[in-house]
């Protein structure tokens, strides 16, 4: 293997990869109609905070259409129009393939539920990485919450994914991760944690309050005056 050296200074903001969680109401679908030039993959029925914006979509209802999805995404001549990809949401996608997982049988028998979960979550880690690794297009994925308690129990608020493995480590996958939450009657986005809500910034460049604009954010990372 031939060895070319690089240095992190070098590294830009070109494509940026967000994860967004938060509840119901939050603002979390809305934030897509912000992103540059989006196309939409949507396995909920969630799109009408955004019907105002005429946004393109595809509907995901099984892996097999995610997997579609990305080929479209990265072979496509349409797809070259697309500056932004956001997958709405990934905890519902987790579900969809969670649920065929357990319909999956051996020897006439189903698959035992832990094993179901364990394919889940080695499934979708792949989707995660494909998607987030697109190299040409700013990622968003949208996620729900999730409300949980510690060893010590100590609640903590954090993106909701089926099975702990997967929601453990999902956040990981993400130099940007952010909750949306509802302040001051007013919405904005937590960009690093306060010891209740998973969040952070590895750019360094946001303030810890955000207001739910995607592209903006992105031109804070890449060093832009708005």
């Amino acid at each position: 293997m031939a060895i070319s050296l690089k240095r992190t200074g070098q590294l830009g903001a070109a494509n940026v990869k967000f994860l967004g969680y938060g509840a119901a109401g939050t603002g979390k679908t809305r934030a897509i109609a912000t992103l540059p030039k989006p196309i939409v993959l949507s396995a909920e029925a969630g799109l009408l905070s955004i019907k105002e914006f005429d946004l393109p979509y595809l509907e995901i209802a099984t892996l097999e259409d995610l997997q579609e999805a990305y080929s479209w995404v990265t072979q496509s001549a349409e797809a070259k129009g697309f500056e932004s990809v956001a997958l709405d949401s990934i905890t519902e996608i987790a579900e969809v393939v969670l649920a065929a997982e357990k319909l999956k049988t051996e020897g006439g028998k189903k698959v035992h539920g832990m094993r179901a979960y364990g394919e889940m979550a080695d499934k979708m880690a792949d989707v995660v990485r494909a998607f987030r690794d697109l190299p040409a297009h700013h990622v968003y994925f949208s996620a729900q919450l999730e409300k949980s308690t510690d060893e010590q129990g100590a609640m903590f608020f954090a993106p909701a994914m089926p099975g702990n493995k997967f929601a453990q480590k999902i956040p990981y996958f993400f130099d940007e991760v952010f909750a949306f939450r509802k302040e001051a009657g007013s919405f904005a986005l937590l960009t690093s944690t306060d010891g209740l809500w998973s969040a952070k910034d590895r750019s360094g460049k946001l303030d810890l309050w955000e207001p739910p604009d995607l592209g903006l954010i992105i031109k804070k990372i890449a060093g832009v005056q708005p």
